[in-house]
């Protein structure tokens, strides 16, 4: 039997996987950090993966299986939990500018991918909205705690709205996204944050 041969009857290796996943998985966050879920096609996401699409079906599964990835690299790189501050008031100032430079950084996509990524995803994506939105959720949640404690602490008044601020710096924060979004400059969204925080109620 000729070498030839017994190469031929030999059961066939696997390939290795000729790409860098991580890279690859942060040229997706940076596509649907551009483009949105929605408007970002397979085809944009293998050109600017740099594979073909059997390669991101076997290495990612599926488009959205994919953005779940990217969005969780997102919240792993670049989120932005409530600074861990002595009281509510300088926790939520220093969120607010944290994230004047964040959504400003030109180190990356303008703006927040948890807020602008479903922004326009027809019915077919309401999951997509939903897992968003529910991290939007999240956040408001942790600053409705945080002024809540400090009305227990008697840092603030006792008929203080703690959900109605949250709302408040929630809504503030995605202002301050779709500024940067439209191209304002840190200093403008650091006017925006700073005031914001004149409306802190004051005992």
């Amino acid at each position: 039997m000729s070498t030839g041969q017994a190469r031929a009857g030999a059961p066939a290796r696997r390939s290795r996987r000729a790409f860098d996943r991580e890279q690859a998985l942060a040229a997706a966050l940076r596509a649907f950090w551009t483009h949105g879920y929605e408007t970002t096609s397979v085809a944009t996401l293998t050109e600017a993966m740099g594979i073909n699409p059997p390669s991101l079906y076997a290495a990612f599964g599926d488009k959205r299986q994919l953005f779940d990835e990217a969005v969780e690299l997102y919240r792993r790189t670049y989120g932005t939990p409530l600074p861990g501050a002595p009281d509510a008031r300088s926790a939520i100032a220093a969120l607010l500018r944290h994230l004047a430079a964040d959504y400003t950084d030109p180190g990356h996509p303008p703006g927040c991918v948890i807020i602008t990524g479903a922004a326009n995803c027809a019915p077919g994506s309401q999951d997509v909205k939903d897992k968003l939105r529910a991290m939007r959720e999240e956040t408001k949640a942790s600053i409705a705690a945080r002024i809540r404690a400090d009305v227990d602490a008697g840092r603030l008044p006792a008929g203080t709205d703690a959900d109605g601020l949250a709302v408040f710096y929630a809504a503030v924060i995605q202002g301050m996204n779709q500024q940067a979004v439209d191209g304002a400059p840190r200093e403008t969204l650091e006017r925006v944050a700073d005031t914001a925080m004149a409306a802190w109620p004051t005992g």
